[in-house]
């Protein structure tokens, strides 16, 4: 018998991973916000093989037309149709999105890991500058980090993934907490593995379920401030298209042509409650006590 063979098994990942498909495939909502991410994910990779207009070609015999079958979702202040712009800002909100919470993951897991195992005065240190950021309101955190860095949708991923940080840092540290003192955790450490095996073999996959609701509930939060930088002139720039920018844009046109201000904020609504959907099937399915 190897020393592997000793040491308990942790929690079997495929099965539950099997038992939590069928759940998920089970949740009605969980299933429409998948389709609708799904759309619009589409939409925005296939963005430059659709045949739909320049984004940012402008028409001053075309300003602010009404949707027609020219231009199906009308056209902005300055002639550009909105249809095109709204497929090419897709692009930008998913992007921020995902890439905002990769970068906080990134970042808020391996440093929750440390601090949950190791504990001692590296879970202080930890512990007391994640405080420090969660005390700040999350959307003024970014809007000031991206303000430091300078306008730009790089820079607003940045800002976006750097304020998110802390929630994961807490959530991966509560989870290596409870985690750790079960008893293949124990086994593992008992017959001298290092931490590191410890950690990234024992510990990080059965922290990993709500590690994932988390990361698609915070992409809905994300795209939310990419929309509210982009709007601030510290996201996307122009002329690249923005749902947050056509908004700024279109607030001073909400009488004379409510589309350009009705599409965008649609847009942004959808994809939102999707995200929340998804993640919210994502708990319920994960949720190794719901039957």
């Amino acid at each position: 018998m190897t020393i592997q063979q000793t040491i308990p098994a942790a929690r079997p990942q495929s099965r539950s991973g099997n038992r939590a498909w069928k759940k998920l495939k089970a949740n009605k909502s969980a299933l429409a916000g998948l389709v609708i991410i799904s759309i619009f994910l589409i939409l925005a990779v296939a963005a430059p093989f659709l045949p739909i207009a320049d984004p940012v070609a402008t028409s001053w015999s075309a300003i602010r037309k009404a949707p027609s079958a020219a231009h199906w979702l009308g056209t902005d202040d300055i002639g550009r149709d909105i249809l095109s712009r709204m497929i090419w800002g897709a692009r930008a909100s998913l992007m921020a999105g995902v890439f905002s919470v990769g970068i906080a993951v990134a970042i808020g897991v391996p440093l929750g890991l440390i601090s949950g195992y190791f504990g001692g005065w590296i879970d202080v240190i930890i512990s007391r500058i994640t405080e420090a950021f969660l005390a700040m309101p999350f959307l003024i955190t970014a809007i000031a980090l991206a303000a430091f860095l300078g306008p730009s949708l790089g820079n607003a991923m940045i800002a976006i993934g750097f304020s998110a940080m802390p929630l994961f840092v807490r959530l991966t540290r509560g989870q290596v907490l409870t985690v750790k003192t079960e008893d293949y955790v124990e086994g593992a450490r008992s017959v001298g593995l290092g931490h590191y095996r410890i950690i990234t073999r024992y510990i990080l996959p059965n922290v990993f379920s709500p590690l994932l609701v988390q990361a698609s509930l915070t992409i809905a939060t994300a795209i939310i401030a990419e929309a509210s930088l982009s709007f601030l002139g510290l996201g996307q720039q122009p002329p690249a298209p923005s749902w947050g920018s056509m908004l700024n844009v279109a607030k001073n046109f909400l009488s004379q042509a409510p589309w350009m201000a009705m599409w965008p904020g649609a847009a942004i609504f959808l994809v939102v409650i999707g995200f929340n959907l998804l993640g919210d099937g994502l708990r319920d399915a994960l949720d190794p006590r719901e039957a």
